[in-house]
């Protein structure tokens, strides 16, 4: 099944084709961003520690197909569990902001056409990332970064 014309405005997540799924992501990279949950608030803090996964030209991860085998702990977002994901996820993603009703950035590249848009903008994480084989967990505090809009 092909993507069908603006389909995020009329298509309720469950019912969306796995290629309309997956076109929802933007290329941000933020997701494969390593977090902290204040365990007392629950706030989610981004850091600048990115999966060993990530490529922080491209933000791409450079095993998608088989990054559960690589990182067990990789989260694979699907309909049936953004539920209990959303409230970590960035506040720019597409998948968070269509679960709560909200339209897409003008930058998306499902609406300007061009994958780039989302590093023009700056909302990605293109070069400001460290690998997390370089930071030691009990450092990521001193990464957290505020997230890019």
């Amino acid at each position: 099944m092909s993507k069908r014309e603006r389909f995020w405005e009329t298509v309720p997540l469950a019912k969306m084709s796995e290629e309309e799924w997956e076109a929802l992501c933007d290329g941000c990279g933020k997701c494969c961003l390593n977090k902290i949950e204040d365990a007392d608030t629950g706030e989610v803090y981004l850091t600048r520690v990115a999966c060993r996964l990530l490529d922080d030209q491209s933000c791409q991860c450079g095993q998608y197909e088989i990054r559960k085998n690589l990182v067990p702990e990789c989260i694979r977002l699907t309909p049936e569990n953004i539920d209990s994901h959303a409230y970590w996820m960035p506040t720019t993603c597409a998948y968070r902001l269509l679960w709560k009703g909200r339209p897409l950035p003008d930058w998306h590249p499902l609406l300007t056409g061009d994958p780039e848009s989302v590093h023009t903008a700056g909302v990605s994480v293109r070069g400001r990332t460290v690998p997390e084989f370089e930071v030691d967990e009990d450092d990521w505090e001193d990464h957290i970064i505020e997230e890019p809009t």
